[in-house]
């Protein structure tokens, strides 16, 4: 077992952490790779502001025996959703909208009914009715809204610029705006166009001049600089190929560009980091909204996004039965039996997969990358490893 050692500012016990926990927790991941649940790991973790861990074991390719590094680049998918979330609540504090106002006032499509009642509060916190995410229930579903704006646009033979927004809720609702929590990565694309609606500016480049570059997270974007991409995780053949010929070129592969795809914001999940860049944004959360003299949010602001926002709402997904979602804004707030972090956590998953973990309570801040190998969604990764950062606790 190979471990390779990033840069930390103090050691575990200066600030109250067993260090054995960590030779523990490197042995959990060596078990993961050796049963190919896993290719290999990232982790930072920071207690009290210090980072006391950031280490990375096992491969940094799912094509190449290549070793993953400390600062190894990745898609953090979902957990975008809370540089999302904050942007939003800088747009509230600077008064452009409530969390009540209806989505409707900004995107016109939302004005109709069955969508007139929903809010910006209830995309943000996943209870807008629309259909969720692929995969969060067995039973048959109409086309996905990226579906619907994929067939809309092919088939759009109208004048003007073809309305995404009004193909992808197309479909309309699954249950009654607010009665049921349900995953939605499609309501965090429409608060990306709200954001860039409001501010004037596109949300990606909202999201990075006044949040990722203020908080000196380098190695976060929405698309990699040629620097980060020689440091970026493969998943495939494909995306290795991809790597390569923008290394060489600095011309990044655009898809979609001169479609509409170019003008979707992709909010839900499109950044790119390292483990050691989501400490500093957590960081920033912990601290009440800034971090090293830059002021992000309010303390206020934080208080609410990390705030209990839902009450006897249930949650179906994925063969969920929780009766009471616990949720805040834009952050997963879940509690039970599967984690030990305290009460009033807040954290994130991301697919692929990766998580980043908040304590108030204890001041740790942990972030972890660990690609699956099967491609399928497993605890051990995840919650198993979260038992074990907080086992360190003194």
């Amino acid at each position: 077992m190979k471990v390779l050692q990033g840069k930390i500012d103090c050691r575990p016990e200066e600030t109250g952490y067993d260090s054995s926990r960590l030779d523990a927790l490197h042995a959990h991941f060596q078990k993961l790779i050796d049963k190919e649940i896993i290719f290999g790991a990232q982790y930072t973790i920071s207690h009290k502001g210090k980072i006391i861990a950031n280490a990375s074991i096992g491969r940094g390719s799912a094509v190449d025996d290549v070793p993953m590094q400390p600062d190894t680049v990745f898609p953090i998918a979902s957990i975008t959703k809370t540089f999302t979330a904050v942007a939003i609540m800088r747009l509230l504090e600077e008064g452009r909208f409530r969390l009540d106002t209806c989505v409707g006032d900004i995107l016109p499509p939302f004005a109709e009914a069955p969508f007139k009642e929903i809010t910006i509060w209830h995309l943000l916190t996943h209870t807008s009715g629309l259909y969720p995410d692929g995969g969060c229930f067995p039973d048959a579903a109409p086309k996905s809204s990226w579906a619907l704006i994929d067939e809309g646009y092919n088939n759009y033979k109208g004048e003007g610029e073809f309305d995404w927004v009004k193909a992808g809720i197309s479909g309309g609702l699954r249950r009654p705006v607010g009665s049921e929590w349900m995953y939605n990565s499609f309501g965090f694309a429409l608060l990306g166009e709200i954001i860039t609606r409001v501010s004037g500016v596109f949300a990606h480049d909202y999201i990075m001049e006044n949040i990722v570059k203020p908080l000196a997270m380098k190695d976060t974007g929405f698309v990699p600089t040629v620097e980060m991409a020689k440091r970026f995780y493969p998943f495939d053949e494909r995306m290795k190929e991809a790597i390569k010929n923008y290394i060489a070129s600095g011309q990044l592969p655009n898809e979609g560009a001169g479609t509409v795809w170019e003008k979707i914001p992709e909010t839900g999940g499109g950044l790119n980091a390292t483990t050691a860049d989501l400490i500093r944004f957590g960081n920033m959360m912990l601290n009440g909204g800034s971090l090293d003299g830059a002021r992000i949010l309010g303390r206020k602001m934080v208080e609410v996004m990390t705030t209990q926002q839902l009450k006897n709402v249930p949650d179906y997904c994925w063969g969920s039965n929780e009766p009471d979602r616990k949720y805040g804004i834009g952050f997963d707030m879940r509690e039970g039996y599967a984690h030990t972090y305290s009460k009033g956590t807040y954290m994130h998953e991301g697919s692929g997969a990766c998580s980043m973990d908040i304590d108030p309570k204890e001041q740790l801040v942990a972030a972890w990358f660990v690609p699956w190998d099967k491609g399928e969604w497993c605890p051990d990764p995840l919650y198993n490893v979260q038992n074990i950062i907080w086992s360190g606790l003194i």
